[in-house]
């Protein structure tokens, strides 16, 4: 086998339609956002570029608010679940920004033939989620898609929460010699979810 025949496995960059990579928060998903989203709602909250917006409120605090979509596969795996994942990975967007989270809105993408049973172990982890973060989930959605076209269970939730006015966090504001705080080791959830979908 020659060099010629080895091929890189990284997408092209000017390629006309979504590639798997678009969802992955790297390089393609920010050529997406500046290629396309950005073009068609330049607000200024959105071209920040933080994990959630913050916005002007009432005279003690400012308003935050984010969204996300899930659509982990598999849908459990150790420590959680998409359902829990749902919560804290909404709540993780608002905490970042210096934000009280205060409520949730939820919405589920269902395929047609997904069990009852195993909604209603995801409900009941968004439920116990929710109620460990002290935030309540106020409204929500539910769609059903044809067998075959929904990969079982997708959801999107918005989170709303609140940040005393006179604090400003943000990755603009992140420089040289600034310290780094994880709440548990790098890469445990993303390695969690590849071992188990790989079998290991």
């Amino acid at each position: 086998m020659s060099l010629g025949d080895w091929s890189c496995p990284i997408p092209k960059v000017d390629l006309p339609t979504i590639t798997m990579s678009h969802g992955a928060g790297g390089g393609l998903s920010a050529k997406l956002f500046d290629e396309v989203f950005s073009k068609h709602y330049p607000s200024k909250e959105l071209l920040d570029r933080n994990d959630s917006a913050v916005i002007d409120w009432d005279s003690r605090y400012r308003l935050a608010i984010s969204t996300d979509a899930f659509v982990v596969e598999p849908r459990k795996f150790p420590g959680g679940d998409i359902g829990s994942l749902s919560v804290y990975g909404t709540i993780n967007d608002l905490a970042v920004q210096g934000a009280e989270p205060i409520a949730l809105t939820i919405a589920w993408v269902l395929e047609e033939g997904f069990p009852l049973s195993e909604l209603h172990e995801l409900a009941s982890s968004v439920g116990k989620a929710a109620a460990d973060c002290s935030v309540r989930v106020l409204a929500g959605d539910t769609k059903v898609v044809q067998r075959g076209r929904g990969h079982g269970c997708y959801i999107t939730t918005t989170g709303l929460g609140r940040v005393p006015k006179g604090l400003e966090l943000g990755s603009s504001r992140i420089c040289l010699g600034d310290c780094i705080l994880l709440s548990g080791p790098i890469g445990e959830h993303g390695m969690a979810i590849m071992s188990q979908r790989s079998g290991l």
